[in-house]
């Protein structure tokens, strides 16, 4: 399966990964690449929790065009 994820950097230059479709799903690393590696483990995780609670798997995510 194949995930959209944000990243970005925090205020103490921390890579900080999170996957919208999976709500709660973020995870971070001191490189971009340790970021990556770690969200993709915070994914196969979260699914899992997720399928024993009964809980849908992900959740809808659409992009919208905003005009500014």
């Amino acid at each position: 399966m194949k995930f959209s994820v944000t990243i970005d950097r925090d205020e103490d230059g921390v890579w900080v990964v999170e996957c919208p479709s999976i709500p709660g799903c973020v995870s971070q690393g001191q490189t971009r690449e340790e970021a990556l590696k770690s969200i993709e483990e915070a994914i196969a995780l979260c699914l899992e929790v997720r399928a024993e609670r009964g809980l849908p798997l992900t959740v809808e995510t659409r992009q919208v065009e905003v005009t500014i």
